[in-house]
């Protein structure tokens, strides 16, 4: 096969080491040519150019943002998606059922490739841009700002760096004391007081080391979109849910201060002036509209066989 490499060389889990091996490994059995990204919205650039020009799959070694352009670069196209971790929590990879080391990875990966394991599945869009596992809106979206403002310690600090955001970002960088938007479902309903809303494609929402945080785990690449919408932050409520996702999920589906969707064909979310929000873990800014849709079969995506994705986690 004619295959592009396409690096982040800055994401997190990337060394020069890895490249190598991981080049040398695809190269014994494809055509293979690296390319490496050097700024925001390049990878799209470079995964749709590789479509363009007959390249039959591009393995993505970066983190989530990155493999979000490459993504919105191959959407519509023939060419196939095959990520490899190379970031600080490689949900999207993870959650296809691929190793979070990427050497480990690229040997699944080649096993999927002789195999011929590519399928088309579908994406979620959020105002014409294409997600792969989900979009946060509201209180979310201010955490991850606050992590990519600290962008220099992810490489070390990894997830305790999520966790010190999210306190902080509840204490000094956030407005909690009034409802931020509007969710609004194709049946007419209307959630009229999110702080916090969760689009997903994809199930979990992310990984705390090892352990998923499950928020819908309806959500697949074979469905519809899952919402789920906190319609409080009061500490202890809050406490409770994200503990609830951290299990079996039950008060998330069950409590009055989360709404919980699944199978949706679309989602509009209106705001009481500006909020913040982020899509695959990539901040975007603020906004006061969003149009989030459902697309079906829109992406070629190299899947891990049965018999080479390794066993979950205990």
């Amino acid at each position: 096969m004619k295959v592009l490499l396409l690096v982040n060389a800055s994401a997190s889990s990337v060394t020069a080491r890895s490249r190598v091996v991981i080049q040398k490994a695809l190269s014994a059995d494809h055509e293979v040519t690296v390319a490496e990204t050097s700024r925001r919205g390049h990878a799209a650039r470079l995964a749709l150019g590789a479509a363009q020009t007959g390249t039959e799959v591009v393995v993505v070694l970066g983190g989530d943002g990155t493999l979000n352009e490459a993504a919105n670069g191959l959407a519509g196209t023939r060419c196939a998606l095959a990520p490899l971790p190379g970031g600080s929590t490689n949900v999207f990879a993870r959650t296809i059922g691929l190793p979070n080391d990427p050497i480990e990875a690229t040997g699944v990966l080649l096993e999927a490739l002789a195999q011929g394991s590519i399928r088309r599945v579908g994406l979620g869009s959020v105002n014409g841009r294409y997600f792969l596992f989900h979009v946060g809106m509201g209180f979310d979206a201010a955490v991850v700002a606050q992590v990519e403002r600290r962008a220099g310690l992810k490489r070390y600090a990894g997830h305790p760096l999520f966790v010190y955001a999210g306190f902080a970002t509840w204490f000094r960088h956030y407005d909690r004391s009034r409802p931020r938007f509007a969710v609004h479902f194709p049946d007419g309903d209307v959630v009229d007081d999110g702080y916090l809303a969760i689009c997903l494609n994809t199930n979990p929402y992310t990984y705390l080391g090892n352990r998923p945080l499950d928020l819908a785990r309806e959500a697949t690449l074979d469905r519809g979109l899952a919402c789920v919408t906190l319609r409080t932050l009061a500490f202890g409520q809050t406490l409770r849910l994200v503990g609830s996702a951290l299990g079996r999920g039950r008060l998330l589906r069950t409590s009055r201060w989360a709404d919980h969707r699944t199978d949706l064909t679309e989602v509009t979310v209106e705001g009481y002036g500006p909020f913040p929000y982020q899509v695959d873990g990539d901040y975007l800014g603020e906004t006061e509209h969003l149009h989030l849709r459902h697309e079906p079969d829109v992406l070629s995506l190299v899947m891990p066989t049965a018999a080479s994705a390794p066993a979950p986690a205990a």
